[in-house]
């Protein structure tokens, strides 16, 4: 059989149906304007995350007696009230805390070298004087490194805060009108679509729930997750504690890897405060514990709905999306990969799969 035959049989089995070819087509054009005008439409990506965030909440208002406007409207005000508190309260400490872990990483590094030349003194056949000097060679170099990017980011801090403005003021609204005006959006982006689109609509009713319960659960695991962390590391006394509690409420994002890399600020942290000390091993057992508990208890309960993906899977979905849009490629990196197995799922395949698409569509209709 050759190549042409193969490539033919493969097309007419996957793109026949005249749906999947416009679902191909709306999925390339989304993700385009996702790459190419990712940058500057910003400020909606981040609305229309915080809208499906917030739209859980208006409808539970809404489904007990509250009207629509007045559900909006108690909702946005507590959305505002949240933004000014991190804005003006949390930022800042934050802020002050992370230059003062700048200042103060010299120090560090020359207590890490004074604690790397005791350990070689204690077992010179372990470590030796060349491996003590790479490490430290290595050490140098990303300190350099950091020193460079803070300075980069000092000149760059003007750029910075325009954008923040901007997002204070364009942010919130665009979350209210999402809110107020749903129904409309949705009927006028419906309406950009095709009129034949039941396999969209098979796959979008798949996945809106998901979505939606995703972005709630990662929201609230990220909250409690750092806040636990706040007071654990308060409890301890840890320096820089409200820094390191963001870090690894923000660490649940990358399921895996975001744990194991957040460990290391903490333990430097923790090292160079406690030494080697009975406390030291007690911050980093209870950082365990709380990295467990968010694995084994935390997250299992909030994404219950959730389709399960594999977690080779997910690491490759981190890694592809995290790569392309930064940030938000790795916050939805679950979404899309249950999104593409929605579609792996959902896709027609030859006549046959036709017919049971068909068949499944009516059912649905009829129900």
């Amino acid at each position: 059989m050759s190549l042409r035959t193969i490539l033919k049989s493969w097309v007419e089995r996957y793109f026949s149906d005249e749906e999947a070819l416009i679902l191909l087509v709306v999925l390339i054009a989304g993700f385009a304007a996702v790459i190419w005008f990712g940058r500057m439409l910003a400020p909606f990506f981040t609305a229309l995350v915080i809208a499906f965030l917030l739209q859980g909440v208006v409808g539970a208002l809404t489904r007990r007696g509250i009207p629509h406007l007045l559900s909006v409207i108690v909702v946005f005000l507590g959305f505002v009230s949240v933004l000014l508190a991190l804005a003006f309260i949390l930022l800042p400490l934050i802020w002050d805390q992370l230059i003062g872990l700048v200042q103060e990483t010299p120090r560090m590094f020359a207590s890490g070298q004074n604690w790397l030349d005791e350990l070689q003194s204690r077992y010179p056949n372990l470590i030796t004087p060349d491996q003590m000097q790479n490490w430290i060679g290595v050490a140098s170099r990303e300190i350099s490194q950091l020193g460079q990017r803070a300075l980069t980011l000092s000149l760059a801090s003007l750029g910075n805060l325009l954008s923040l403005i901007i997002y204070l003021v364009l942010v919130p609204i665009l979350v209210f009108f999402m809110l107020k005006d749903r129904e409309a959006l949705v009927g006028f982006t419906l309406s950009l679509l095709p009129q034949k689109r039941a396999l969209m609509a098979r796959i979008w009713h798949e996945m809106d729930d998901q979505i939606a319960n995703y972005i709630r659960g990662k929201f609230i695991e990220i909250i409690i997750v750092g806040t636990v962390s706040f007071i654990t590391f308060s409890f301890f006394q840890l320096p820089y504690t409200a820094l390191l509690a963001v870090l690894v409420g923000f660490s649940v994002l990358v399921p895996y890897i975001g744990a194991a890399v957040v460990t290391l600020p903490v333990a430097a942290v923790a090292g160079f405060h406690f030494g080697l000390s009975e406390s030291f091993v007690y911050v980093l057992v209870a950082y365990g514990v709380i990295q467990a508990l968010d694995g084994n208890v935390l997250a299992p309960v909030l994404f219950s709905e959730t389709n399960n993906i594999h977690p080779v899977s997910v690491i490759v979905a981190v890694l592809f999306f995290g790569g392309i849009w930064g940030f938000w490629g790795v916050f939805f990196a679950i979404p899309l990969a249950t999104l593409l197995k929605a579609l792996v799922h959902a896709w027609p395949r030859g006549m046959k799969g036709r017919e049971e698409q068909h068949h499944a569509l009516a059912s649905e209709e009829s129900l």
